[in-house]
């Protein structure tokens, strides 16, 4: 369903459900992107073992059969990674729409949109949900300015997964090259930034 008619069409639209009702929906789509993310993973992985069987053989019949179902496989991983972009957007509209009604006094004091987003905003964020360009990432900004949260707003890019992705960064770039030592860098990294949110909130 598209996410315009999920929001305005369903017998109780996204915006007035509770915070137990959008906690059941994220569930779900989180459920959702995280088979996505499996299966995208197995493909590649898939593939790499179709490529190496083909590297290694050497009749060209058994060739062509491997190269087309690299081929396929990759026609397959690419499917299931624009599902798995826009089911990770769908997941960050309800997060936000969640941490919205579970921080309600706060949304109010500050005039928040909650419930409020117009129909010209639907229309935009349901095409840039259907947009591959677009990244959850991008989309999570600009959803964030419709809601108003700003700067004050809970970030998906959490300090702790910001470590995360700079050491996968760093082993992209050749600047970390053992795995085992990457996990122990990311691993204490994140430990770390834990501990220091604990410390500045008195815990």
């Amino acid at each position: 369903m598209a996410l315009f008619d999920w929001l305005t069409k369903r017998n109780k639209p996204l915006s007035q459900m509770t915070r137990q009702e959008l906690r059941r929906q994220e569930l779900l789509l989180n459920r959702d992107r995280d088979q996505l993310l499996k299966r995208v993973g197995d493909l590649a992985a898939k593939k790499q073992e179709i490529f190496e069987r083909g590297r290694q053989e050497r009749s060209p019949e058994v060739r062509r059969v491997l190269a087309q179902e690299f081929d396929l496989k990759t026609t397959e991983q690419l499917l299931s990674s624009r599902q798995l972009n826009i089911r990770s957007k769908e997941a960050i509209t309800v997060t936000r729409m969640r941490m919205l009604r579970e921080n309600s006094d706060k949304a109010k004091a500050r005039g928040s949109k909650l419930g409020l987003i117009g129909e010209r905003d639907l229309v935009a964020l349901e095409k840039m949900i259907a947009n591959d360009s677009i990244t959850s990432e991008m989309y999570q900004e600009r959803l964030d300015s419709m809601l108003d949260i700003g700067e004050e707003g809970e970030s998906m890019l959490t300090p702790g997964t910001k470590q995360v992705l700079d050491v996968w960064e760093q082993m992209d770039t050749g600047l970390i090259q053992d795995a085992d030592h990457a996990f122990d860098e990311a691993d204490r990294r994140v430990r770390e930034r834990h501990q220091e949110t604990r410390a500045a909130e008195g815990t």
